[in-house]
């Protein structure tokens, strides 16, 4: 569920990116109708997926680093070349690498429903990902293309509107397709709305560019892609190799390497992807370690909560795809109310009390133990978290946008864009060591306590590779059983919790950034 919340900056994409299309009211209606269906084919996939892993770690036998890999391998092409998307689109048409982006995507999609075991499915995600980094940046550019300013405020509220009613009914939808049908559908749910998108694309939409777009850093790309890669392969094999193997610590030196090359190159380049030069301005260098830290705790967060809510706590797909729907309420109802409170007290305040809110969320998610109702442990905790994010994320656009000139708020606003999404990357691929060492030593003391013989331990040693998944040795006892189940439940609940109490301090460090680095009020943001 790593996209149940809208990217920050996402608004702040739209707003500083000039109109060189503006349209009619008719046409601006389809213009609105194609960027929502599109950006909504990629919000809905990145949460119906996280429902759906548990369930395709059962059906495809997959173990915990495959099922990891079916969300990192599109989180890694998405978060990556995303910048280089909306270069795309300036340089060779809004319009044109936004279909290109739907058709990929739409391909990818069939190939992911299609795929016969997990490997093909890694490898169709990763394509999706790369579709996806050409539609989302897409869909922002088109709206700034075609509405004026006057007109953008409508526009950009009917897209937020729009785009959050999508994220709550998509995993809701996908939890009742992978509970009644099949978890393939999921996939296959993409192609007819990438028809309708298409067919609304080239009928009423028209195309722009930007004829002084600067050219296009594939270098920069590449390098980022690869370091990001490496790293993120080290990391998730260290939960089973160790993290001190000579293959994880050649990846994680190895990646270090490359992303220190690619920063050399975007120093060294006329036209960077990056720009260094923003990260000059305290604030912008500021937001964005925020953004980093608040949205890794968010990412990881959610990335394991399905896993909690099915596996351990016996939730069907649908009601554990519906748990969320009050956070994206939240979300939703108190955006305007938040956006205004960086006119009434500035950036400063609402990014301090914001995270630590959501380091209290975080905190009650550890409350549950097994077997939890709902409305006293998960929605608590819920609706804390949500009333934190609603208070940080439109005052963290503002203040990127705040933090740099007129000219490069909507590189700037970018840049933050593909950092949260990175944060989510890196936190899954970090998280899952913790998880996976505790997760063990857990279940090692739980079994020893409950006084489970070391031969049918043994039994249990290749299933430990799917934590909560794990499934229970044949020929056991049926008291065996039960006690193996208990101990692999709270096995998992013991990770769990430590992954709530490290984004508890994520979120914590967030808000002591937004203290040290981030200026009171706009007259305080220095410019670059």
């Amino acid at each position: 569920m790593a996209n149940i919340i809208k990217q920050p900056c996402d608004e702040g994409v739209i707003r500083s990116a000039p109109c060189t299309a503006p349209c009619s009211r008719n046409v601006g209606r389809w213009v609105l109708a194609a960027t929502i269906l599109g950006s909504s084919m990629a919000m809905i996939d990145g949460t119906v997926v996280n429902v759906a892993l548990p369930v395709l770690q059962s059906q495809l036998n997959a173990t915990t680093t495959d099922v990891q890999w079916i969300v990192e391998s599109y989180a890694l092409f998405l978060a990556a070349l995303i910048l280089v998307g909306g270069s795309l689109g300036d340089r060779f048409g809004r319009r044109l690498i936004f279909a290109y982006g739907i058709g990929l995507f739409a391909l990818a999609s069939i190939w992911c429903g299609l795929s016969p075991n997990v490997n093909q499915l890694i490898i169709a995600r990763a394509v999706q990902g790369i579709g996806g980094a050409l539609l989302v940046p897409g869909s922002l550019a088109i709206i700034s293309a075609s509405f004026n300013e006057a007109q953008r405020g409508q526009a950009i509220g009917t897209w937020s509107g729009l785009t959050a009613i999508t994220s709550a009914l998509g995993p809701v939808l996908g939890g009742w397709l992978v509970e009644n049908s099949s978890w393939r559908w999921i996939f296959f749910l993409n192609v007819p709305l990438a028809a309708i998108v298409l067919g609304i694309l080239f009928w009423r939409v028209p195309e722009s560019r930007d004829e002084e777009s600067a050219r296009l850093d594939w270098w920069g790309a590449a390098l980022v892609t690869f370091g990001l890669g490496v790293i993120v392969y080290g990391l998730i094999e260290s939960s089973h190799l160790g993290l001190f193997h000579p293959l994880v610590l050649s990846c994680l030196v190895g990646g270090v390497l490359i992303l220190s090359a690619f920063i050399f190159v975007e120093a060294n380049r006329r036209t960077p992807m990056m720009p260094l030069s923003l990260f000059k301005s305290r604030t912008f260098s500021g937001a964005n370690l925020l953004t980093l830290l608040l949205y890794s705790a968010l990412g990881g967060v959610f990335y394991f909560v399905p896993f909690n809510l099915i596996q351990v706590q016996g939730y069907s797909a649908t009601a554990a795809g519906a748990v969320f729907l009050p956070f994206i309420l939240i979300m939703f109802f108190l955006s305007r109310w938040s956006g205004g409170l960086v006119s009434r007290y500035g950036a400063k305040l609402p990014l301090t009390i914001g995270p630590v809110i959501a380091a209290l969320g975080f905190a009650l998610f550890a409350t549950p133990g097994i077997n939890s109702n709902y409305w006293t442990t998960f929605f608590p905790a819920i609706l804390v978290l949500g009333l934190g994010m609603a208070i940080s994320v439109a005052p963290l656009t503002t203040t990127v946008m705040g933090a740099v000139k007129q000219r490069q708020a909507g590189i700037a606003s970018g840049i933050n864009n593909a950092v949260a999404r990175t944060a989510g990357l890196l936190a899954i691929a970090v998280f899952n060591i913790f998880v996976f060492n505790t997760f063990n030593r857990s279940l090692n003391q739980q079994m020893t306590a409950l006084g489970i013989s070391p031969e049918v331990q043994k039994l249990l040693d290749n299933e430990r590779v799917k934590l909560a998944g794990a499934e229970i040795p044949a020929g056991v006892s049926t008291e065996i059983n039960a006690k193996l189940k208990d101990a692999i439940a709270w096995a998992f609940v013991d990770s769990f919790r430590l992954v709530m109490f490290i984004a508890v301090v994520l979120a914590s460090a967030s808000a002591i950034v937004a203290l040290v680095m981030i200026g009171k009020n706009k007259k305080q943001m220095d410019e670059i």
